[in-house]
């Protein structure tokens, strides 16, 4: 099929970026319309889910290369070649696939003395945090030199999970975190059923073991879900439940292991392990951590 064809069978562009567009993530957008005016070299989008992450990239990628009026207009063939990873101006390196490798980011790199077709060529790093050590420093020897047209977007959780060297040269940007309160039902359901077992109810390996209990979306909803409570948990704003269960039960060095934890079931769950599995490995590690801590 032709490029053309493409283009025209592609899912509209509004569609694709649509979770960019809530309202949540106004005050991103605002920040960005102004830096569109003077484009940083390198954007790092931490915060958000991935899918959201993912939006707001092809919306900038969009918003830089539109020339329609109000751009990015999400109606004109350049926005939908963007929102759809089809301009050759676009280069998606996807770490929801798996650890991105030097190769991927020498790929890159040959193209990058060349100047943009359009006005900005836009390279997409998607879970950043699965770059390979050398990967991340072939990308730093990128990002040592000026590339006019050129701006790199990378996407990760948190912008502790990257090099500090790479952050040190991002303009960070923090989407609105998933909310800590009310939750999809489902995900409740699960932080809740995760409360009892480290309080000491019995249930939850029958439950992970049903065939098809939980799936991917979920299991990562359910992530950060608690990466939040752990949050509130930290800070002292412990006003959920899952929150003060936390506080009850884990010491510092505790939440710290369990943050650690979050992060690896967030990585493991991206690269398509079985959920059901990695919850497991989280509820034994948080009711041990439960029983030892020094607040238990």
């Amino acid at each position: 099929m032709s490029a053309q064809g493409e283009t025209l069978c592609a899912p509209h562009a509004s569609d694709i970026i649509a979770p960019a567009l809530s309202s949540r993530h106004d005050r991103v957008r605002g920040y960005l319309e102004r830096l569109a005016g003077s484009v940083p070299q390198v954007l790092l989008l931490e915060g958000g889910t991935p899918r959201e992450r993912e939006a707001v990239a092809l919306w900038w990628a969009a918003r830089l290369n539109c020339a329609g009026t109000g751009a990015p207009c999400l109606s004109c063939a350049v926005c939908t070649q963007f929102a759809t990873r089809n301009n050759r101006d676009m280069f998606y390196l996807d770490g929801a696939q798996g650890s991105i490798k030097i190769d991927d980011v020498r790929a890159v790199r040959a193209v990058l003395g060349e100047p943009p077709r359009g006005r900005y060529r836009v390279v997409v790093l998607a879970e950043a945090q699965s770059l390979g050590i050398e990967a991340a420093n072939a990308l730093l020897k990128s990002l040592e030199e000026p590339r006019p047209g050129t701006s790199f977007v990378l996407l990760a959780p948190q912008r502790e999970r990257l090099l500090p060297t790479l952050v040190s040269r991002s303009w960070v940007l923090t989407l609105a975190w998933p909310d800590g309160g009310a939750c999809d039902p489902a995900v409740q359901e699960w932080a809740d059923a995760l409360a009892g077992f480290v309080s000491g109810e019995e249930g939850w390996f029958a439950r992970t073991g049903a065939k098809g209990s939980i799936d991917q979306g979920t299991a990562l909803q359910l992530v950060a879900f608690l990466q939040r409570q752990l949050a509130l948990a930290l800070t002292g704003r412990g006003a959920s439940s899952f929150a003060r269960l936390l506080v009850s039960r884990l010491d510092t060095a505790a939440m710290r292991r369990l943050d650690e934890a979050l992060a690896e079931c967030q990585d493991s769950l991206i690269y398509n392990v079985n959920p059901a599995l990695v919850l497991d490995w989280l509820a034994t590690r948080l009711f041990a951590w439960a029983r030892t801590s020094r607040r238990a």
